[in-house]
């Protein structure tokens, strides 16, 4: 027989006729208990600093993962058919390149982010990326090529890459083509009105 909501009130109001409120220094301040301390906000300081000053934007959060063994390729609108073909076939000079065999994911972010910059700023064009194919890597093989095949699609001075021709890599590395720097743009400009 089910008991009735004072019947139920009734039972809890007896059992707890013995038990006393707690006074009020065996309470936590809820307020003060959960105040950083010198060292905590010294940490969390030093973090946003960090935060502020890394201009890398690369995320290594979600990745649409690649098999080893597929073809990474990327062209921005306005890149000719024609460019990309020779890209595609590695006729192009090789001008810079990095090895990112050995690499964690952290530091690969690291090392491709600065690569591109520098790349750009001194003017590089074409350049070569080797990610390896990464059939054994953990926790998922291929996962540094996928992150290398999100991230050059991110910065902005890659126009376009295709993974290598085998003599120089194969699916194990990338041709990437670097839009020209506001120096090179200047003299490109100069060079096409004395004509």
């Amino acid at each position: 027989m089910a008991m009735s909501k004072n019947d139920e009130f009734e039972l809890f109001r007896r059992e707890m006729t013995d038990v006393t409120p707690l006074t009020s220094d065996d309470v936590a301040d809820i307020r003060t208990a959960f105040t950083p301390t010198l060292a905590q906000l010294e940490r969390r300081k030093a973090a946003e600093q960090q935060l502020a000053d890394d201009v890398n934007f690369l995320s290594t959060e979600y990745v649409e993962l690649v098999d080893p063994a597929d073809l990474l390729e990327f062209r921005r609108d306005g890149v000719q058919h024609g460019v990309y073909k020779r890209l595609r076939l590695g006729q192009y000079t090789i001008e810079a390149s990095l090895n990112l065999h050995e690499h964690s994911l952290r530091q690969a972010r690291v090392a491709l982010f600065e690569f591109i910059q520098d790349c750009h700023r001194t003017g590089v064009r074409s350049a070569l990326v080797i990610h390896g194919m990464g059939k054994h890597s953990k926790p998922h093989p291929a996962l540094i090529k996928s992150y290398v095949n999100k991230w050059l699609r991110e910065l902005e001075p890659v126009m376009a890459f295709h993974s290598a021709q085998r003599h120089h890599g194969g699916s194990g590395a990338v041709y990437l083509m670097l839009r020209k720097n506001a120096e090179q743009k200047l003299l490109n400009r100069e060079r096409h009105q004395k004509r």
